[in-house]
Protein backbone atom coordinates (compact mmCIF):
# COMPACT_ATOMS: atom_id res chain seq x y z
CA UNK A 1 0.00 0.00 0.00
CA UNK A 2 1.20 3.52 -0.85
CA UNK A 3 1.43 5.88 2.14
CA UNK A 4 3.24 9.00 0.79
CA UNK A 5 2.81 11.54 -1.99
CA UNK A 6 5.68 10.79 -4.37
CA UNK A 7 4.94 7.09 -5.00
CA UNK A 8 1.28 8.06 -5.37
CA UNK A 9 2.12 10.78 -7.90
CA UNK A 10 4.44 8.45 -9.84
CA UNK A 11 1.67 5.85 -10.08
CA UNK A 12 -0.85 8.44 -11.29
CA UNK A 13 1.49 9.54 -14.10
CA UNK A 14 2.21 5.95 -15.13
CA UNK A 15 -1.47 5.03 -15.22
CA UNK A 16 -2.31 8.24 -17.12
CA UNK A 17 0.10 7.27 -19.88
CA UNK A 18 -0.79 3.57 -20.05
CA UNK A 19 -3.93 3.53 -22.21
CA UNK A 20 -2.86 6.34 -24.59
CA UNK A 21 0.33 4.37 -25.23
CA UNK A 22 -1.64 1.17 -25.86
CA UNK A 23 -4.01 2.96 -28.22
CA UNK A 24 -1.12 4.48 -30.18
CA UNK A 25 0.66 1.12 -30.43
CA UNK A 26 -2.14 -1.42 -30.98
CA UNK A 27 -5.30 0.46 -32.10
CA UNK A 28 -7.60 -2.02 -30.32
CA UNK A 29 -11.31 -1.70 -31.10
CA UNK A 30 -12.16 -1.24 -27.44
CA UNK A 31 -10.81 2.31 -27.75
CA UNK A 32 -13.57 3.09 -30.26
CA UNK A 33 -16.15 2.49 -27.51
CA UNK A 34 -14.21 3.53 -24.42
CA UNK A 35 -11.53 6.16 -25.07
CA UNK A 36 -8.24 5.96 -23.12
CA UNK A 37 -9.33 8.74 -20.78
CA UNK A 38 -12.40 6.76 -19.63
CA UNK A 39 -10.43 3.52 -19.25
CA UNK A 40 -7.87 5.44 -17.18
CA UNK A 41 -10.63 6.76 -14.93
CA UNK A 42 -12.14 3.32 -14.41
CA UNK A 43 -8.79 1.63 -13.75
CA UNK A 44 -7.66 4.22 -11.22
CA UNK A 45 -11.07 4.14 -9.54
CA UNK A 46 -10.86 0.35 -9.25
CA UNK A 47 -7.40 0.61 -7.70
CA UNK A 48 -8.70 3.22 -5.26
CA UNK A 49 -11.52 0.87 -4.21
CA UNK A 50 -8.99 -1.92 -3.73
CA UNK A 51 -7.03 0.37 -1.40
CA UNK A 52 -3.75 0.52 -3.30
CA UNK A 53 -3.00 3.85 -1.64
CA UNK A 54 -3.97 5.07 1.81
CA UNK A 55 -6.12 8.20 1.80
CA UNK A 56 -4.27 9.96 4.63
CA UNK A 57 -3.97 13.71 5.20
CA UNK A 58 -0.79 13.97 3.12
CA UNK A 59 -2.23 12.29 0.02
CA UNK A 60 -5.61 14.00 0.42
CA UNK A 61 -3.93 17.41 0.51
CA UNK A 62 -1.84 16.53 -2.54
CA UNK A 63 -4.98 15.51 -4.45
CA UNK A 64 -6.77 18.74 -3.62
CA UNK A 65 -3.76 20.90 -4.52
CA UNK A 66 -3.16 19.11 -7.83
CA UNK A 67 -6.76 19.50 -8.95
CA UNK A 68 -7.08 23.11 -7.82
CA UNK A 69 -3.92 24.15 -9.68
CA UNK A 70 -3.86 21.84 -12.69
CA UNK A 71 -7.44 22.42 -13.90
CA UNK A 72 -7.05 26.19 -14.51
CA UNK A 73 -3.57 25.57 -15.97
CA UNK A 74 -5.13 23.05 -18.33
CA UNK A 75 -7.87 25.47 -19.37
CA UNK A 76 -5.23 28.14 -20.03
CA UNK A 77 -3.27 25.82 -22.34
CA UNK A 78 -6.39 24.74 -24.24
CA UNK A 79 -7.07 28.36 -25.18
CA UNK A 80 -3.63 28.97 -26.72
CA UNK A 81 -4.46 27.83 -30.25
CA UNK A 82 -7.86 29.56 -30.30
CA UNK A 83 -8.03 32.44 -32.79
CA UNK A 84 -11.26 34.37 -32.30
CA UNK A 85 -10.61 36.42 -35.43
CA UNK A 86 -10.43 33.28 -37.56
CA UNK A 87 -13.62 31.92 -36.02
CA UNK A 88 -15.64 35.07 -36.70
CA UNK A 89 -14.14 35.31 -40.19
CA UNK A 90 -15.98 32.09 -41.07
CA UNK A 91 -19.10 34.10 -41.71
CA UNK A 92 -22.60 34.25 -40.24
CA UNK A 93 -23.74 30.94 -41.77
CA UNK A 94 -21.24 28.80 -39.90
CA UNK A 95 -21.62 30.72 -36.67
CA UNK A 96 -25.42 30.48 -37.01
CA UNK A 97 -25.16 26.68 -37.24
CA UNK A 98 -22.98 26.70 -34.13
CA UNK A 99 -25.47 28.87 -32.26
CA UNK A 100 -28.44 26.71 -33.24
CA UNK A 101 -26.54 23.61 -32.16
CA UNK A 102 -25.86 25.15 -28.76
CA UNK A 103 -29.51 26.18 -28.36
CA UNK A 104 -30.72 22.70 -29.31
CA UNK A 105 -28.42 21.11 -26.74
CA UNK A 106 -29.47 23.59 -24.04
CA UNK A 107 -33.16 22.81 -24.63
CA UNK A 108 -32.39 19.07 -24.80
CA UNK A 109 -30.69 19.09 -21.38
CA UNK A 110 -33.55 21.00 -19.75
CA UNK A 111 -36.32 18.88 -21.30
CA UNK A 112 -34.50 15.64 -20.49
CA UNK A 113 -34.08 16.65 -16.86
CA UNK A 114 -37.79 17.47 -16.62
CA UNK A 115 -38.61 14.05 -18.06
CA UNK A 116 -36.30 12.17 -15.67
CA UNK A 117 -36.36 14.42 -12.61
CA UNK A 118 -38.27 11.85 -10.52
CA UNK A 119 -35.43 9.37 -11.06
CA UNK A 120 -32.75 12.01 -10.29
CA UNK A 121 -33.47 13.28 -6.77
CA UNK A 122 -31.41 15.70 -4.71
CA UNK A 123 -28.18 16.83 -6.34
CA UNK A 124 -28.27 14.10 -8.98
CA UNK A 125 -28.79 16.82 -11.59
CA UNK A 126 -25.09 17.65 -11.28
CA UNK A 127 -23.79 14.91 -13.63
CA UNK A 128 -26.05 16.31 -16.37
CA UNK A 129 -24.67 19.81 -15.75
CA UNK A 130 -21.09 18.55 -15.99
CA UNK A 131 -22.01 16.56 -19.09
CA UNK A 132 -23.37 19.72 -20.71
CA UNK A 133 -19.96 21.33 -20.28
CA UNK A 134 -18.37 18.40 -22.09
CA UNK A 135 -21.00 18.39 -24.85
CA UNK A 136 -20.36 22.05 -25.54
CA UNK A 137 -16.58 21.78 -25.27
CA UNK A 138 -14.71 18.76 -23.95
CA UNK A 139 -13.65 16.74 -20.93
CA UNK A 140 -11.68 19.68 -19.55
CA UNK A 141 -14.88 21.75 -19.51
CA UNK A 142 -16.66 18.89 -17.74
CA UNK A 143 -14.02 18.88 -15.03
CA UNK A 144 -14.11 22.68 -14.80
CA UNK A 145 -17.90 22.63 -14.29
CA UNK A 146 -17.52 19.79 -11.80
CA UNK A 147 -15.06 21.85 -9.76
CA UNK A 148 -17.13 25.02 -10.02
CA UNK A 149 -20.40 23.49 -8.76
CA UNK A 150 -18.74 21.30 -6.13
CA UNK A 151 -19.86 18.01 -7.68
CA UNK A 152 -18.69 14.84 -5.97
CA UNK A 153 -16.16 12.50 -7.57
CA UNK A 154 -18.71 9.68 -7.48
CA UNK A 155 -20.99 11.70 -9.74
CA UNK A 156 -18.12 12.32 -12.16
CA UNK A 157 -18.14 8.62 -13.09
CA UNK A 158 -21.72 9.02 -14.36
CA UNK A 159 -20.78 11.98 -16.54
CA UNK A 160 -17.73 10.23 -18.01
CA UNK A 161 -19.52 6.98 -18.79
CA UNK A 162 -22.52 8.74 -20.33
CA UNK A 163 -20.19 10.96 -22.34
CA UNK A 164 -18.12 8.06 -23.69
CA UNK A 165 -20.91 5.68 -24.62
CA UNK A 166 -23.39 8.19 -26.06
CA UNK A 167 -20.63 10.02 -27.91
CA UNK A 168 -19.46 6.78 -29.54
CA UNK A 169 -22.99 6.05 -30.69
CA UNK A 170 -23.47 9.55 -32.10
CA UNK A 171 -20.16 9.48 -34.00
CA UNK A 172 -21.24 6.29 -35.77
CA UNK A 173 -24.56 7.90 -36.71
CA UNK A 174 -22.90 11.05 -38.07
CA UNK A 175 -20.47 9.06 -40.19
CA UNK A 176 -23.29 6.95 -41.62
CA UNK A 177 -25.32 10.04 -42.52
CA UNK A 178 -22.74 11.33 -45.01
CA UNK A 179 -24.33 9.55 -47.98
CA UNK A 180 -27.74 11.07 -47.20
CA UNK A 181 -26.41 14.63 -47.60
CA UNK A 182 -27.97 15.29 -51.06
CA UNK A 183 -31.44 14.26 -49.87
CA UNK A 184 -31.08 16.22 -46.62
CA UNK A 185 -29.94 19.32 -48.49
CA UNK A 186 -32.89 19.09 -50.86
CA UNK A 187 -35.22 18.88 -47.87
CA UNK A 188 -33.65 21.94 -46.22
CA UNK A 189 -33.19 23.73 -49.59
CA UNK A 190 -29.51 24.25 -48.73
CA UNK A 191 -26.37 24.48 -50.81
CA UNK A 192 -23.61 22.06 -49.79
CA UNK A 193 -20.78 23.65 -47.86
CA UNK A 194 -18.27 21.19 -49.34
CA UNK A 195 -16.70 23.95 -51.41
CA UNK A 196 -16.24 26.24 -48.40
CA UNK A 197 -12.55 27.04 -47.98
CA UNK A 198 -11.11 28.51 -44.81
CA UNK A 199 -7.46 29.13 -44.11
CA UNK A 200 -6.08 26.55 -41.70
CA UNK A 201 -4.28 27.64 -38.52
CA UNK A 202 -0.51 28.01 -38.99
CA UNK A 203 1.49 24.83 -38.59
CA UNK A 204 3.63 24.80 -35.47
CA UNK A 205 7.15 23.48 -35.32
CA UNK A 206 8.32 20.50 -33.26
CA UNK A 207 8.03 20.62 -29.49
CA UNK A 208 11.35 21.40 -27.79
CA UNK A 209 12.43 21.11 -24.14
CA UNK A 210 12.50 24.88 -23.72
CA UNK A 211 8.97 25.28 -25.09
CA UNK A 212 7.69 22.60 -22.69
CA UNK A 213 9.23 24.40 -19.71
CA UNK A 214 7.96 27.80 -20.86
CA UNK A 215 4.39 26.58 -21.36
CA UNK A 216 4.34 24.74 -18.05
CA UNK A 217 5.65 27.82 -16.29
CA UNK A 218 3.12 30.12 -17.95
CA UNK A 219 0.23 27.72 -17.33
CA UNK A 220 1.00 27.33 -13.64
CA UNK A 221 1.56 31.09 -13.29
CA UNK A 222 -1.80 31.76 -14.98
CA UNK A 223 -3.46 29.26 -12.63
CA UNK A 224 -1.90 30.85 -9.55
CA UNK A 225 -2.78 34.36 -10.71
CA UNK A 226 -6.36 33.34 -11.52
CA UNK A 227 -6.76 31.72 -8.10
CA UNK A 228 -5.45 34.85 -6.37
CA UNK A 229 -7.75 37.17 -8.34
CA UNK A 230 -10.70 34.79 -7.84
CA UNK A 231 -10.38 35.22 -4.09
CA UNK A 232 -10.90 38.98 -4.45
CA UNK A 233 -13.92 39.02 -6.79
CA UNK A 234 -17.60 38.99 -5.73
CA UNK A 235 -19.25 35.59 -5.33
CA UNK A 236 -22.81 34.34 -5.04
CA UNK A 237 -25.12 31.65 -6.39
CA UNK A 238 -23.22 29.46 -8.85
CA UNK A 239 -20.26 31.90 -8.91
CA UNK A 240 -17.56 30.90 -6.44
CA UNK A 241 -13.82 31.63 -6.25
CA UNK A 242 -13.28 28.36 -8.13
CA UNK A 243 -15.62 29.58 -10.87
CA UNK A 244 -13.73 32.87 -11.16
CA UNK A 245 -10.45 30.95 -11.29
CA UNK A 246 -11.59 28.90 -14.29
CA UNK A 247 -13.09 31.88 -16.12
CA UNK A 248 -10.00 34.04 -15.53
CA UNK A 249 -7.71 31.26 -16.75
CA UNK A 250 -9.82 31.11 -19.92
CA UNK A 251 -9.46 34.86 -20.45
CA UNK A 252 -5.70 34.77 -19.85
CA UNK A 253 -5.36 31.93 -22.35
CA UNK A 254 -7.32 33.82 -24.99
CA UNK A 255 -5.15 36.89 -24.46
CA UNK A 256 -1.96 34.88 -24.91
CA UNK A 257 -3.50 33.18 -27.96
CA UNK A 258 -3.47 36.56 -29.74
CA UNK A 259 0.17 37.34 -29.03
CA UNK A 260 3.38 36.06 -30.65
CA UNK A 261 3.67 33.58 -27.77
CA UNK A 262 0.97 31.47 -29.41
CA UNK A 263 3.46 30.49 -32.14
CA UNK A 264 5.52 28.58 -29.59
CA UNK A 265 4.99 24.82 -30.10
CA UNK A 266 4.02 22.37 -27.40
CA UNK A 267 0.84 23.77 -25.80
CA UNK A 268 -1.37 21.13 -27.42
CA UNK A 269 0.74 18.16 -26.37
CA UNK A 270 1.19 19.43 -22.83
CA UNK A 271 -2.54 20.09 -22.43
CA UNK A 272 -3.38 16.57 -23.67
CA UNK A 273 -1.00 15.02 -21.15
CA UNK A 274 -2.21 17.28 -18.37
CA UNK A 275 -5.86 16.45 -19.10
CA UNK A 276 -5.51 12.71 -18.65
CA UNK A 277 -3.27 13.24 -15.59
CA UNK A 278 -5.98 15.40 -13.98
CA UNK A 279 -8.58 12.72 -14.71
CA UNK A 280 -6.32 10.12 -13.06
CA UNK A 281 -5.99 12.26 -9.92
CA UNK A 282 -9.75 12.83 -9.81
CA UNK A 283 -10.38 9.12 -10.19
CA UNK A 284 -7.99 8.35 -7.34
CA UNK A 285 -10.38 10.18 -5.00
CA UNK A 286 -13.50 8.33 -6.13
CA UNK A 287 -15.11 4.89 -5.95
CA UNK A 288 -17.89 2.90 -7.59
CA UNK A 289 -20.53 4.14 -5.19
CA UNK A 290 -23.68 5.05 -7.06
CA UNK A 291 -22.85 3.27 -10.33
CA UNK A 292 -26.17 1.45 -10.00
CA UNK A 293 -27.78 4.64 -11.29
CA UNK A 294 -25.67 4.60 -14.45
CA UNK A 295 -28.46 3.20 -16.68
CA UNK A 296 -30.62 6.22 -15.88
CA UNK A 297 -27.86 8.61 -16.95
CA UNK A 298 -27.21 6.62 -20.12
CA UNK A 299 -30.90 6.86 -20.96
CA UNK A 300 -30.71 10.60 -20.28
CA UNK A 301 -27.76 10.87 -22.67
CA UNK A 302 -29.62 9.10 -25.47
CA UNK A 303 -32.66 11.31 -24.88
CA UNK A 304 -30.53 14.48 -24.98
CA UNK A 305 -28.93 13.51 -28.30
CA UNK A 306 -32.30 12.55 -29.81
CA UNK A 307 -33.90 15.89 -28.86
CA UNK A 308 -30.79 17.76 -30.02
CA UNK A 309 -30.85 16.01 -33.41
CA UNK A 310 -34.55 16.73 -33.92
CA UNK A 311 -34.22 20.41 -33.01
CA UNK A 312 -31.10 20.86 -35.15
CA UNK A 313 -32.91 19.32 -38.13
CA UNK A 314 -35.76 21.79 -37.59
CA UNK A 315 -33.27 24.67 -37.47
CA UNK A 316 -31.68 23.36 -40.68
CA UNK A 317 -35.06 23.35 -42.39
CA UNK A 318 -35.83 26.87 -41.15
CA UNK A 319 -32.46 28.49 -41.95
CA UNK A 320 -31.39 26.28 -44.90
CA UNK A 321 -28.37 24.65 -43.29
CA UNK A 322 -26.71 21.74 -45.10
CA UNK A 323 -25.98 18.35 -43.54
CA UNK A 324 -22.21 18.77 -43.54
CA UNK A 325 -22.23 21.90 -41.39
CA UNK A 326 -24.89 20.46 -39.08
CA UNK A 327 -22.94 17.25 -38.56
CA UNK A 328 -19.63 19.04 -38.04
CA UNK A 329 -21.16 21.53 -35.60
CA UNK A 330 -22.89 18.76 -33.65
CA UNK A 331 -19.70 16.74 -33.30
CA UNK A 332 -17.70 19.90 -32.53
CA UNK A 333 -19.95 20.19 -29.47
CA UNK A 334 -20.32 16.57 -28.42
CA UNK A 335 -17.02 15.17 -29.69
CA UNK A 336 -14.56 18.03 -29.37
CA UNK A 337 -11.47 18.95 -31.32
CA UNK A 338 -10.08 15.41 -31.61
CA UNK A 339 -12.94 13.78 -33.51
CA UNK A 340 -14.43 16.70 -35.46
CA UNK A 341 -11.64 17.05 -38.07
CA UNK A 342 -11.95 13.33 -38.88
CA UNK A 343 -15.67 13.70 -39.58
CA UNK A 344 -15.08 16.91 -41.52
CA UNK A 345 -12.47 15.20 -43.69
CA UNK A 346 -14.98 12.44 -44.41
CA UNK A 347 -17.50 15.03 -45.56
CA UNK A 348 -15.12 17.39 -47.38
CA UNK A 349 -11.43 18.10 -46.78
CA UNK A 350 -12.07 21.82 -47.22
CA UNK A 351 -14.19 21.73 -44.06
CA UNK A 352 -11.47 20.38 -41.75
CA UNK A 353 -10.39 23.87 -40.56
CA UNK A 354 -14.05 24.72 -39.94
CA UNK A 355 -14.39 21.68 -37.69
CA UNK A 356 -11.24 22.56 -35.76
CA UNK A 357 -12.27 26.17 -35.23
CA UNK A 358 -15.83 25.29 -34.17
CA UNK A 359 -14.51 22.71 -31.71
CA UNK A 360 -12.12 25.31 -30.28
CA UNK A 361 -15.01 27.77 -29.97
CA UNK A 362 -16.84 25.07 -28.04
CA UNK A 363 -13.87 24.81 -25.67
CA UNK A 364 -14.03 28.55 -25.09
CA UNK A 365 -17.76 28.55 -24.29
CA UNK A 366 -18.06 25.09 -22.73
CA UNK A 367 -17.52 26.04 -19.10
CA UNK A 368 -19.90 29.00 -19.26
CA UNK A 369 -22.51 26.86 -21.04
CA UNK A 370 -22.20 24.16 -18.38
CA UNK A 371 -22.58 26.69 -15.57
CA UNK A 372 -25.69 28.12 -17.26
CA UNK A 373 -27.23 24.65 -17.50
CA UNK A 374 -26.23 24.00 -13.87
CA UNK A 375 -27.98 27.20 -12.76
CA UNK A 376 -31.22 26.26 -14.51
CA UNK A 377 -31.15 22.64 -13.32
CA UNK A 378 -30.40 23.62 -9.73
CA UNK A 379 -33.40 25.95 -9.69
CA UNK A 380 -35.66 23.30 -11.21
CA UNK A 381 -34.40 20.80 -8.63
CA UNK A 382 -35.00 23.29 -5.84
Amino acid sequence: MIHSVWPYLALMLLLAGLFPALERRYRWRVFEVLPPIVLTYLLVTALAVLGLWQVNDEIRMAQATLVDRLVPALVFLLMINCDLRAIFALGPRVLAVFGCTAISLFVAFIVTYLLFRHWLPGDDWQPLAALSGSWMGGTANMIAVKQSIGMSDAHLAMSLLTDALCYSMWVAVLFSLARTAPAFNRWTRAVSSGDLVVSAPPTLGPTTPDSVLLWLGMALAAAAGSAWLGQHLPVGGMISPATWTILLATVFGLIVAHTPLSRFPGAGGISSAMLIAVVAVLASQSNFKGLGAAPVYLLCGVCIIAIHALLLAMFARLFHFDLYLCGISSLAHIGGVAATPVLAATYSRALVPVGVLLALLGYILGTGFGLLVATVLSRLAG
